[in-house]
């Protein structure tokens, strides 16, 4: 690391270390009580192969969207697809079988971006529900909601309500990995941590659920 790299930092008073983090984006998150400028900057110099190694594996990540030579690739249900580029008068994304068309209005990375969340939220809204439905009958355990929206660092949640939300992001995923997300997010209805009865009661429907966390990692919301 030749230079100092920019870094966010969030001041916590409660905090009694300084913590180090890279996030999704890649950004270098200090998160530290109030400590000295001098004090920040030396730890990040320190932890400068650990920087670099992290940023490396958030490269490495599957489920970006690439855009190479004026044309686009994106992952669907596991699989990485390639997709056909046409101009029309509304942005949206369609698929025939296993056919998939970006409709843009103009030819923007941004756009396409947005337009791909948006096809993603649609599909999650239409498919999901479905899966779990099946768990909650397998499982005699039902949410009091279901929501669904893209975040960056979730694929899903379960309240003290009861309520489960679902990032949009798990329809780049393989089935098995949907299935898992869901069940784990079933299993908090009865378990409101992740102790030992929680794994137990995750195993009983998910017995890969080990090999499924370590695969969850190597995909990107």
């Amino acid at each position: 690391m030749d230079f100092l790299p920019t870094y966010k930092h969030i001041v916590n008073t409660k905090l009694k270390n300084i913590y180090l983090s890279v996030n999704a984006d890649g950004e270098i998150v200090v998160r530290s009580p109030r400590v000295s400028l001098e004090s920040i900057e030396r730890l990040i110099v320190s932890k400068s192969n650990w920087i670099n190694k992290a940023k490396e594996k958030i490269i490495l990540k599957k489920g970006k969207a690439e855009f190479s030579n004026g044309n686009l690739t994106i992952f669907y249900l596991g699989k990485k697809v390639d997709i056909v580029l046409q101009e029309a008068r509304k942005n949206k994304i369609d698929f025939v079988e296993d056919e998939f068309t970006l409709f843009f209005t103009r030819r923007c990375a941004d756009m396409f971006h947005k337009t791909i969340d948006k096809f993603y939220l649609e599909r999650a809204k239409l498919t999901l529900p479905i899966i779990v439905e099946k768990w909650s009958n397998v499982m005699e355990l039902k949410p009091t909601r279901l929501k669904f929206r893209k975040t960056k660092t979730q694929w899903g949640s379960c309240n003290s309500k009861n309520e489960i939300q679902l990032n949009s992001s798990l329809m780049k995923l393989p089935p098995h990995l949907i299935d898992y997300v869901i069940i784990h997010e079933l299993c908090h209805i009865k378990h409101k941590h992740h102790q030992k009865g929680f794994w137990e009661a995750v195993e009983v429907y998910c017995p890969e659920h080990k090999r499924c966390r370590k695969q969850l990692k190597e995909f990107t919301t």
